[in-house]
């Protein structure tokens, strides 16, 4: 019973804060900050988690994790460097393609796009690009015609419409590799895929066999290989072990060039704003100091006569502990339920907002996604409350220690 005590005196003494208005307000205030921060931040690491995870899903499931890219000459024998790539159990799939740049015009000017000639039996392997475009666009890239598909931005600013045919300008280099036109190649728009970012403006597909033809390149050659990894992370490094087994001269590439700042974009969004909400949990703790201090004055009576009847100063000091630490418990306890809610739900409601002002939060032509998501993951949560409840107990040592100081002769004699 004794070690119970101190808890006992402490529960009594946090439900009768209320008596003294001042001091219940700036507990309900400390209260209401904790539980703020705790939510906000459980919201935020969960909205970086989802973007990560469409990083890694989305993004990186279209865009190459590792290319090895002819340089003087196509590659005519890819097929070698895929064998290599199967020894390498890290590796996943390989596929070949054909690239070539140009110029499109659009109303007021001309717009750069990357033509990327595939096989979609190869590509399939490697890509999730079927997945954001309709069968009928997919199975048209597999004819050795000229069907193009279009991302949906780069659609609309050219003003197109499947079925309308686009020309596409290219620097004509026939004669001793000097500049002496531009070449006009046109194709029939046979489709357009819906995958947000940069890319929709930028990448178009065709027939790997027709690109060939154009760029007259033996059938059966490529002009690079493209390697998916089963970690994304890794992908700089086999990419540099596999180029470097090869005997011709390629150049590497890795999705850390084309695309790692938007990963380290979001490392340091998550970062700051973690420390940001820290600091205002901290802030929020740090009230309980004010809290603990008038109630150490306002109850120095009962603390005197308590330690005349022999009450320790180790109890003493965990009473003030108990009284403090129930405010980071409760505001920690409302701030997790908070924020599980709202980050379960984040997608949704920022739906809700955008229909209802009709506003966009996120622009697909700006950012690789259109829509706002969310991944709440239990370690997020853990590392959140225990954050919270650790800097609310660690605020009450201060003035809990004080508790213990009061000489009780003086505090009756005051009373």
């Amino acid at each position: 019973m004794k070690s119970l005590l101190p808890l006992t005196i402490g529960w009594r003494f946090y439900r009768a804060r209320q008596s003294n208005g001042f001091i219940g307000f700036i507990s309900f205030a400390s209260t209401a900050g904790i539980a703020l921060g705790v939510a906000v931040l459980i919201l935020v690491l969960s909205a970086m988690n989802g973007f990560e995870r469409e990083l890694e899903q989305r993004l990186l499931g279209v865009v190459s994790h590792g290319e090895l890219l002819s340089v003087n000459e196509p590659l005519h024998d890819w097929q070698s460097i895929a064998e290599t790539a199967k020894d390498m159990p890290e590796i996943v799939a390989t596929a070949p393609f054909i690239r070539m740049q140009g110029l499109v015009q659009k109303p007021g000017g001309f717009q750069g796009i990357e033509l990327n000639g595939i096989e979609p039996e190869f590509e399939q392997k490697v890509s999730t690009l079927a997945e954001f475009m309709p069968a009928a666009a997919w199975n048209a890239l597999a004819e050795p015609v000229n069907n193009i598909v279009l991302g949906r931005s780069l659609l609309d600013k050219l003003g197109l419409s499947v079925g309308d045919t686009l020309s596409m300008y290219t620097p004509d280099m026939s004669q001793s590799n000097k500049l002496s036109a531009a070449k006009s190649h046109r194709f029939i728009v046979a489709g357009v895929y819906d995958l947000g970012g940069e890319i929709e403006s930028t990448q178009a597909y065709v027939s790997m066999s027709y690109l060939a033809s154009v760029l007259k390149i033996p059938q059966g050659s490529a002009t690079g290989l493209r390697i998916t990894v089963n970690n994304v992370f890794s992908a700089p490094r086999i990419t540099r072990d596999l180029g470097y087994a090869q005997s011709q001269y390629l150049h590497l590439n890795n999705w850390t060039r084309s695309q790692g700042h938007l990963y380290q974009d979001i490392q340091l969004v998550r970062m700051v704003m973690y420390l940001v909400l820290a600091l205002v949990i901290a802030v929020a703790c740090f009230n309980i100091v004010s809290t603990l201090v008038m109630a150490v004055r306002d109850k120095s009576a009962e603390i005197a006569i308590l330690m005349t009847m022999g009450l320790k100063r180790g109890a003493v000091m965990a009473i003030f502990i108990m009284q403090g630490g129930l405010n980071g418990l409760l505001g920690c306890t409302i701030g997790a339920g908070i924020g599980v809610l709202l980050a379960t739900n984040l997608s949704a409601t920022a739906s809700f907002v955008e229909q209802t002002f009709g506003i966009q939060l996120l622009a697909s032509d700006i950012y690789f996604i259109d829509f706002l998501p969310s991944e709440l993951q239990q370690q997020d949560v853990i590392l959140v409350v225990t954050m919270g409840l650790v800097m609310s107990l660690f605020a009450t040592i201060y003035p809990a220690y004080k508790a213990t100081k009061i000489a009780p002769a003086s505090a009756l004699a005051g009373r």
